[in-house]
């Protein structure tokens, strides 16, 4: 018996090492203090991800302190076990909370122009196929911008089909509507590029003065204008269970580029994984990193990429 049990033990671990050695690993500089890891397969030009995260300051992973999914991990590993190779980064909102810098000190821009270095980046190397840039939530929007004529796809994952101030006003209309005066009134100057000290103190969160600069930069880009531009292959994914942003913003992006291909998945919430329940259980899902990923998602991505 003790046999058996020794074989099967081996048998697991040279199967895990096997899966483990599809890729390796490498921890690259791309400028300055912008650093990511590349999972690179062992098959020869293989094509190239870039993964952009959403909202947050982010690590490569795709968590913060209180948020461990392991979302892009897990999705970085899944897609380099099929022969793509993939690179994720440190998001440039936590990059200057490690330098100790807590202020809002730079706009959207610079989650754009971190996006288009990892592009040219690993465009001037001759290891790689096609370059495929995702985006996941507010790291649609920076992709969209950041592929226009240097990617060679770009892919959408639950990314708003709204300009940031049109969603914000959604929201507070949902959940509370006596401030959506107030909510339009205040994006009509920040829109003028301006900023107000007038807004309800139960909006300071949105409006306080040191994130209205950053505001101001970020509604300049409507993402169904900027997905126009794109004269490449697009993918645009979003799950039935997402709570955060629904299906509707897919089919926005899908109208204003009826070119691209749309899949709705079924079941996958914002963390990417197969998810049924209320919407407490649905967020607790974020910090479960144990939970798979959505495998219709991955086979779509899969399709779509090679």
């Amino acid at each position: 018996m003790k046999f058996y049990v020794s074989l099967l033990i081996s048998l697991i671990t040279i199967f895990n090492y096997a899966q483990e050695s599809k890729f390796i690993e490498q921890d690259l500089s791309i400028v300055g203090d912008f650093r990511g890891t590349l999972l690179l397969p062992t098959s020869k030009k293989p094509p190239l991800v870039i993964l952009l995260a959403g909202s947050g300051p982010l690590d490569k992973d795709g968590n913060t302190n209180f948020l461990k999914g392991n979302m892009l991990k897990k999705l970085a590993e899944t897609l380099s076990n099929n022969n793509i190779a993939t690179f994720r980064y440190d998001k440039y909102s936590l990059r200057q909370i490690k330098k100790g810098k807590y202020t809002l000190d730079y706009t959207f821009d610079a989650f754009i122009n971190d996006a288009k270095a990892a592009i040219n980046y690993f465009k001037s190397k001759s290891q790689f196929g096609k370059i495929y840039v995702l985006g996941h939530s507010q790291g649609s929007l920076v992709g969209m911008v950041a592929a226009k004529g240097i990617a060679d796809g770009f892919i959408s994952i639950a990314g708003a089909g709204q300009s940031i101030d049109e969603v914000i006003t959604f929201q507070i209309n949902a959940s509370a509507p006596q401030f959506t005066e107030d909510t339009k009134r205040v994006f009509g100057i920040l829109k003028q590029g301006k900023t107000t000290d007038n807004f309800p103190e139960a909006l300071a969160s949105i409006f306080n003065k040191e994130t209205q600069p950053f505001m101001i930069s970020w509604i300049q880009y409507n993402p169904q204008d900027e997905l126009k531009k794109l004269d490449i292959p697009v993918l645009i994914l979003n799950g039935t269970t997402d709570i955060q942003v629904t299906e509707d913003e897919a089919n926005l992006l899908h109208s204003a580029l009826p070119d691209s291909k749309l899949i709705i998945v079924n079941k996958m919430n914002h963390a990417l994984v197969t998810f049924e329940g209320d919407r407490l259980e649905n967020m607790k899902s974020y910090n479960e990193p144990k939970r798979l990923l959505s495998e219709p998602l991955i086979e779509a991505l899969i399709q779509f990429i090679k």
